[in-house]
């Protein structure tokens, strides 16, 4: 069904894109082989199609096309996508911005998007980057990775770009078994090496961030629109950060087991040896550091703030119970 969307879509903005003049939507419906399989060239189906006139007119503007409304003399309605105004202008990238590019989409060539970012990277080359520049070699001594091993990743990355709610199963931290999760997708950010998915939460009504790897079983694809606004991209990775931790506005002290939690210390802010295989840590306090301690099982004791140990414990309990 994806597929033929997208083929749906290309088909209508290549007549928008190719007519001199507005077309409308019975030239269009009669046009389109998508909508005559549909709904027929007559005149039956009629709110059907203008319903899916409209959803893909939305996407192709939400794609970036530009798809101008003229009425005419007689008062009908017409589309037409001007090609100046969907005309990018030149591309030219020097070898600082070609080797940034380059780095960036090496990232991924170990990941599902190899091949999309292959293929931006052609797409440049065809667009005026210079021959004399590899933007695969410009810094061959980095060898940037980010490891995506979650199966949930891919069908999260679509229904984000495609803006489509989605079903999962989800274990907290502190649960033994997953619950249902009906999310509204809004961005997938990497965080610690680990990657979170940022939305709305219909369930609680409230914006929620999730880490992949307890999301269990298959991720479902739900029908309909988003019910709540997507926050621009920095609300959105506030957000992750937030939730995940990384936001702190005071410290607490912790005892770490000796070769253990290496995040932590990568984190804290002063060290002491306790001598008998444990250590003292400070390290930045905020929302998520419960959750994340208890990771750690036994090779983290809390020592403040209290609260911050009672919610430990707390979550230690719960998991034993089951």
């Amino acid at each position: 069904m994806a597929i033929a969307k997208a083929e749906r879509l290309m088909n209508l903005a290549l007549c928008l894109l190719g007519t001199r003049r507005p077309l409308s939507k019975r030239e269009l419906r009669e046009s389109i082989e998508a909508y005559v399989e549909a709904f027929g060239s007559g005149a039956g189906g009629d709110d059907s199609f203008n319903r899916m006139f409209e959803r893909d007119k939305d996407d192709l503007r939400e794609l970036g096309l530009v798809i101008e409304t003229v009425e005419s003399l007689d008062g009908e309605i017409g589309y037409l996508a001007r090609r100046d105004s969907n005309r990018l202008p030149p591309i030219t990238l020097d070898a600082e911005e070609a080797a940034a590019l380059g780095l960036a989409a090496k990232v991924w060539q170990q990941a599902r998007l190899a091949g999309a970012a292959s293929g931006a990277l052609q797409k440049l080359r065809a667009a005026g980057l210079p021959e004399d520049v590899d933007p695969y070699e410009a810094h061959g001594a980095l060898e940037p990775r980010i490891p995506v091993h979650e199966a949930a990743f891919e069908p999260l990355m679509l229904a984000c770009r495609d803006r489509r709610p989605v079903v999962f199963d989800y274990r907290k931290a502190n649960a033994a078994h997953p619950e249902p999760r009906h999310v509204e997708p809004w961005a997938l950010e990497c965080w610690r090496g680990h990657w979170y998915l940022a939305g709305f939460d219909r369930d609680r009504g409230a914006e929620r961030v999730f880490r992949l790897s307890r999301i269990t079983g298959k991720v479902r694809s739900r029908g309909g629109r988003f019910t709540s606004p997507v926050p621009d991209v920095v609300t959105v990775r506030e957000t992750v950060a937030g939730w995940a931790g990384e936001t702190a506005d005071r410290s607490a002290r912790i005892r770490l087991r000796g070769g253990a939690g290496y995040p932590l210390r990568a984190r804290a802010t002063a060290v002491r040896e306790l001598g008998d295989g444990w250590d003292e840590l400070e390290i930045p306090y905020g929302h998520g550091l419960d959750a994340w301690l208890v990771e750690f099982g036994p090779d983290v004791v809390v020592l403040e703030p209290a609260e911050l140990r009672a919610d430990v414990v707390d979550r230690l309990r719960a998991v034993a119970k089951g």
